[in-house]
């Protein structure tokens, strides 16, 4: 189908991303809006290589959110990138200027602190993040800017910032009352997967926050849920971040 003249388009960078929560909300919000020229679509690439190709095969391209895996690979691609998007590491939204320069920025960062704060309490001080992938740092970023102390979770560890799942333990979970999966496991249709971590620990005091939207009760979230912990799934958190992605684009 034919573009009209001064159609504008916004889209989804990533890698099988056909479940994507960002083209639903963005139609919907642009058929609301009476925006008739506006449309999102989804950027599906194997590799981050093929990425300019999209941006110069596309007329009227304005802005671009970036998801897994390529929110840290995107970033060399780019023409400048901002200050706080630069500090976290992660890039997760593009604006495109009229002279078709490259801006990267990070909206995870309002939208996860935004969705945590009214769930935080005093006794909130360290936090255990789940994963290392682009998401994570956002959350790193968000979490400094609470004072809340925070150590990440990986297969394979790399220096202190991190210990393995093998290293959690009963003092560990009783230390860290907030725990945030921003990895991909859980997610539909891999809905009995979890992160391995020992649940049995987990009391009323805690936080579980889950990235993760679909399904809405991830495995994670369902552990912390049976022992009385406070539990949040990632959707108001991606409502968020795509309200200051919109922001972003038009200001």
């Amino acid at each position: 189908m034919e573009k009209k003249e001064g159609n504008k388009t916004f889209g989804l960078l990533g890698k099988q991303i056909a479940y994507s929560f960002s083209r639903g909300y963005f139609t919907d919000k642009f058929k609301k809006m009476n925006l008739q020229d506006h449309e999102y679509v989804n950027f599906d690439i194997p590799e981050i290589t093929d990425f300019p190709k999209i941006v110069a095969q596309q007329s009227g391209i304005k802005g671009i959110n970036v998801t897994i895996p390529y929110k840290e690979q995107v970033m060399p691609f780019l023409d400048s990138i901002d200050e706080k998007a630069e500090k976290i590491g992660a890039v997760n939204t593009i604006k495109i200027t009229k002279e078709g320069f490259l801006k990267g920025y990070n909206s995870d960062v309002v939208g996860f602190e935004n969705s945590l704060k009214p769930l935080l309490k005093k006794h909130h001080k360290k936090a255990l993040i789940l994963g290392t992938g682009g998401a994570s740092k956002a959350i790193a970023f968000a979490l400094e800017l609470q004072n809340i102390d925070y150590k990440f979770v990986s297969r394979n560890p790399k220096d202190q910032s991190e210990i393995s799942y093998a290293d959690i333990t009963a003092q560990t979970i009783a230390m860290y009352t907030v725990i945030i999966n921003s990895t991909p496991l859980g997610t539909s249709p891999n809905i009995h997967e979890s992160p391995t971590i020992p649940y049995q620990f987990i009391t009323k005091k805690h936080l579980l926050f889950d990235l993760i939207y679909n399904p809405e009760m991830t495995k994670f979230l369902k552990e912390g849920k049976q022992r009385g912990a406070t539990i949040k799934n990632g959707y108001e958190m991606l409502e968020l971040q795509a309200e200051e992605s919109w922001r972003i684009w038009n200001s």
